[in-house]
């Protein structure tokens, strides 16, 4: 039944697409779509606008529209059924599995020291998800204080010991600057530099001339934030060795 009621509205002008409304929205209302987050369907939107306070471009609001009346046994069957796509029950809760904010454990120093070498050096050094510079909000609790490693999304592919060499201990975010938005990263890293108070930062890319972009737009995030870090910058060869 359609009523007179309060529902989010998106602003897709103003919206990044970094996904912040998806980790704070437990109905599974937004998602994103082309780019943009979008409400996908008014029964699953209660109104009440939990996913409005970490939107880093103010993008969201609450209306009063004719809209489909809120509806929990929807929203249940929704999660329910994102679930059984996911194949994961227990990251489903704050809806698409691709951009919930989640912190990996690492071993113990005792865990680490009784393990042998040849299984230590073939083990996951990710210690975060999601790692892709669109889905990662500035405010990601394992930005704050981190050791940064930006890599350009070939660069894991070429270079085989990236685990052990470059991602071990460090926080990291990828993309391409070439098939990317390069104003989207520029304004996103320039509110990481803001508030994420960073230890470190490493810029890990390929010896294409395209991947000179990421370092580029690295330093223009510098000038718009007026924050500066040093930047190591490391390129890596298409045969994966390390050139500079």
């Amino acid at each position: 039944m359609e009523i007179m009621r309060k529902i989010i509205e998106i602003d897709e002008e103003l919206c990044n697409g970094c996904g912040q409304c998806i980790i704070d929205c437990a109905e599974g209302a937004i998602q994103i779509i082309d780019g943009k987050a979008k409400v996908i369907s008014d029964n699953l939107c209660d109104g009440l606008g939990a996913c409005i306070g970490n939107c880093p471009e103010d993008a969201l609001k609450i209306i009063e529209r004719v809209a489909e009346d809120f509806d929990e046994e929807a929203v249940e069957k929704h999660l329910e059924e994102q679930k059984k796509e996911a194949g994961e029950p227990e990251t489903m809760a704050c809806g698409c599995p691709s951009s919930q904010i989640q912190a990996f454990p690492g071993a113990s120093p005792c865990e680490a020291a009784n393990k042998p070498t040849e299984v230590a050096s073939a083990e996951s050094a990710l210690g975060h998800w999601p790692v892709q510079i669109r889905l990662i909000p500035p405010t990601a609790p394992f930005l704050k204080g981190a050791d940064l490693l930006v890599t350009a999304d070939c660069v894991p592919f070429a270079y085989p010991s990236y685990h052990s060499d470059f991602l071990k201990g460090k926080t990291v975010m990828v993309g391409c600057p070439k098939l990317d938005d390069a104003q989207e990263y520029i304004d996103k890293f320039a509110e990481i530099f803001k508030v994420a108070d960073l230890k470190s930062l490493t810029c890990l890319i390929m010896e294409v001339p395209c991947c000179s972009g990421l370092p580029m737009i690295l330093k223009k995030a510098m000038e718009k934030s007026g924050i500066q870090i040093p930047i190591e910058e490391v390129v890596i060869s298409a045969r994966g060795k390390i050139i500079t």
